[in-house]
């Protein structure tokens, strides 16, 4: 069969009631035969995935089997534990706070951080001074994959940006993974005590480009919208009557002291455009003809194509199951 001419509405839900019909069956299904657990617990953040999952959650199995569980730290935006405040309130699910502060401080997650913003920016103060790290291209046009760049934001609101060197950036990106190892070990902590499940919350951009951590939020025992784009996420949310206030949210990481969002970090690209790249990629359309729609050149979108591609190679670590296929005769 032909594949669809490409257009900016290719990724539109068609029959939202029957796509949510198909959720919520196989999320019950997956909770209460597959697993065969009462229940399920989620951790809420006030992000747009999050707070899908859970209304998804809510109306397959019911509120009053579900736990939301927010896990600040001290790097964390305010507005999370609001907006997830107002989020379950609306669907009726009961939710409880966790500050994880502590056990990162006894697993040295900000001391190790810290230590190496401080090699690179001596002068850094993380009393004072906040931080971030973050992607860039070498120069429009360049072909060269981009790199991480590290960024000091100090008192008066200046900006201090150097390239990363790799010992730093694996030291900085480690010691931060301890934020979501943690809110993972207390959600199975929850989910033990009440044998629930734990819902995942990743989509398909963070599955499929490795945007997760391993054992962290990549963790979970279902992940309801791991096969939908964000634009179809959003679809879902405004459907579903998630609050407008996270609908409206920018996207952040909300990992790093300095205000930063995935688009920087991570993807590049704004979440409606990222999708009908991705989704160009994964089905083989010409470069031409998503150029032609997308406002692009073929050699853009060959070199995002490519971009794809390097980073599903370098990710696949993260998506692969512990090995245990050793025989020995």
């Amino acid at each position: 069969m032909s594949k669809p001419k490409f257009s900016r509405d290719i990724l539109k839900i068609q029959d939202m009631e029957t796509l949510i019909d198909q959720l919520c069956n196989r999320i019950r299904e997956d909770i209460t035969i597959r697993h065969k657990r009462y229940g399920a617990v989620i951790g809420l953040s006030g992000g747009i995935d999050s707070s899908v999952c859970m209304a998804l959650t809510a109306r397959a199995i019911g509120p009053e089997k579900m736990l939301g569980v927010m896990m600040p730290e001290k790097d964390s935006s305010p507005d999370s534990e609001e907006l997830a405040r107002e989020l379950a309130g609306k669907f009726g699910v009961k939710v409880i706070k966790e500050v994880i502060t502590g056990a990162l401080d006894g697993f040295g997650c900000y001391e190790r951080r810290d230590q190496a913003v401080k090699d690179i920016v001596p002068e850094y103060d993380p009393a004072t001074y906040k931080m971030k790290i973050g992607i860039k291209h070498e120069g429009k046009g360049s072909k060269l994959p981009p790199l991480f760049h590290l960024t000091v934001v100090k008192p008066d609101g200046s900006e201090i940006v150097k390239r990363l060197p790799s010992p730093q950036m694996r030291t900085i990106i480690a010691a931060s993974n301890f934020k979501q190892r943690s809110r993972m070990s207390l959600l199975y902590y929850h989910a033990e005590q009440l044998h629930y499940a734990v819902v995942g919350t990743p989509n398909k951009h963070e599955v499929d480009q490795g945007f997760f951590v391993k054992f962290g939020d990549g963790g979970g025992d279902l992940f309801p919208i791991g096969r939908l784009y964000k634009t179809q996420v959003y679809e879902i949310a405004r459907y579903l009557g998630v609050p407008q206030g996270i609908i409206e949210r920018t996207p952040t990481t909300d990992t790093y002291s300095a205000e930063q969002t995935q688009e920087e970090f991570f993807y590049e690209f704004p979440h409606d455009v990222m999708d009908l790249l991705w989704y160009a990629y994964e089905n083989d359309y010409d470069p031409a003809e998503v150029g032609a729609v997308m406002g692009m050149t073929a050699e853009e979108i060959e070199r995002n194509y490519r971009n794809f591609e390097r980073r599903t190679e370098t990710t696949e670590y993260l998506r692969t199951p512990p090995i245990n296929d050793y025989i020995f005769v």
